[in-house]
């Protein structure tokens, strides 16, 4: 199992000391110091060798802190209710809603794509933020659903306009990619410099789902959302900390793998089959293992919350919302009780969108503080999960 989190620690002072100073160092190499809320990282030591790991380790201030400082969505306009769902398979309204709480996904057709829902949530992000295009030093487009096999993340950036040609790479983690977008972008401003981030979490999964099966066509939808990460002064930090895991013994519960597609023309002049070149390949629809991923994700997800925010020097009722992956309802309930949230502080929008993987969090989110629901300096734990498996929660505050 690997288990990389702790990479950041808060800028705010903890909770159960506020003037008593609080030195943490992780294994990610990031300690943070609470009455100065001073953010130090380490660089090996030339000629370090045969000492110890903490002996090898000199500290060099980073002065930068980050921010969520504008969101955005989008989802596609066809709007497929349980009940048209029960005309093509053995299934109902009731029965979906009473196990899920799902009621309507959203499903990409016609002329949308899944890059022009990411470029529009991006819009509105940047839109938000009042920031332009060419400010934008980075693009992460987290998604599992690429319309290309070498990433879409350069196409967003291409369609948004940046002239300056910022990076932009694509990060496949599924359900928790949002999650480690927003590592990878606290990485990037707090360790290389950069200043803008967009953030966004982009799926088109009934691309990959079986309508004949009812147990997993009725859990997924499309949808896109994004959220720009700007750099700020320690003092304003808002990403406090995170803890991030996978575990690939769970991959048999859910996946979507490779397979072979079937060829007539087997090649060999001399009759045998010399499995050259490679039969051409596809992924699988999505494979799921419902009470399996229930229960990893009821276990999982409120151990790797409370980590985060004992990590950030904070408690689950110190927070202003809880908000998680919109996968089931159940899920979303189980995991507010076992952390002693009440349902008026849980944020969900699942009956409206279902499953929608990497985006559901930014969506979720951007549609909460359009709504008026979550402002700025509100506290938010946010987690994800699913696919690899992965699992990761952040400790934020908006704004």
């Amino acid at each position: 199992m690997a288990n990389a989190s702790g990479f950041f620690t808060p800028s705010v002072p903890s909770l159960r000391s506020r003037f008593q100073p609080s030195i943490r160092i992780y294994r990610s190499g990031f300690c943070s110091e609470g009455v100065s809320k001073k953010v130090w990282c380490f660089s090996a030591m030339e000629g370090a060798a045969k000492v110890s790991p903490s002996e090898s380790r000199v500290p060099r201030l980073i002065s930068k802190g980050c921010k969520l400082v504008g969101s955005g969505s989008t989802v596609p306009t066809l709007q497929v209710s349980n009940d048209d769902l029960a005309k093509i398979v053995d299934t109902s309204d009731e029965w979906i809603s009473v196990r899920t709480g799902i009621r309507n996904r959203r499903v990409l057709t016609g002329k949308e794509s899944l890059i022009s829902l990411a470029v529009e949530a991006s819009r509105k992000a940047l839109q938000m933020a009042e920031v332009d295009p060419d400010d934008v030093d980075l693009v992460l487009m987290c998604t599992s659903t690429p319309e290309d096999l070498f990433g879409s993340a350069p196409q967003i950036q291409k369609a948004l306009g940046c002239k300056t040609n910022p990076l932009a790479y694509d990060i496949t983690a599924a359900c928790s990619g949002f999650i480690l977008g927003l590592v990878s972008a606290a990485c990037h401003i707090r360790g290389g410099g950069f200043q803008n981030v967009l953030v966004i979490g982009a799926d088109s999964l009934s691309r990959y789902v079986d309508w004949t099966d009812r147990g997993s066509c009725i859990l997924f939808g499309d949808a896109a959302g994004a959220v720009l990460v700007q750099a700020c002064d320690c003092e304003d930090d808002g990403l406090f900390s995170f803890d991030v895991h996978s575990d690939g013994n769970g991959q048999r519960h859910l996946n979507a793998t490779m397979k072979e597609n079937e060829r007539d023309d087997e090649l060999g002049s001399n009759g045998s089959v010399l499995n050259f070149p490679p039969r051409r390949s596809s992924y699988s629809c999505v494979q799921m293992n419902g009470k399996e991923v229930f229960r990893f994700a009821a276990r999982c997800v409120p151990q790797s919350i409370a980590s985060a925010l004992g990590k950030a020097g904070l408690s689950s009722s110190s927070i202003d919302w809880l908000l998680l992956h919109q996968a089931n309802q159940r899920i979303i309930d189980a995991v507010a009780t076992r952390l002693e949230v009440p349902p008026e502080r849980v944020i969900s929008n699942l009956a409206n969108y279902g499953n929608t993987s990497a985006a559901s969090i930014p969506l979720a989110l951007d549609e909460a503080v359009r709504g008026g629901k979550v402002k700025p300096g509100h506290t938010i734990a946010a987690a994800g999960f699913g696919a690899g498996l992965t699992w990761g929660s952040a400790i934020l505050r908006w704004g």
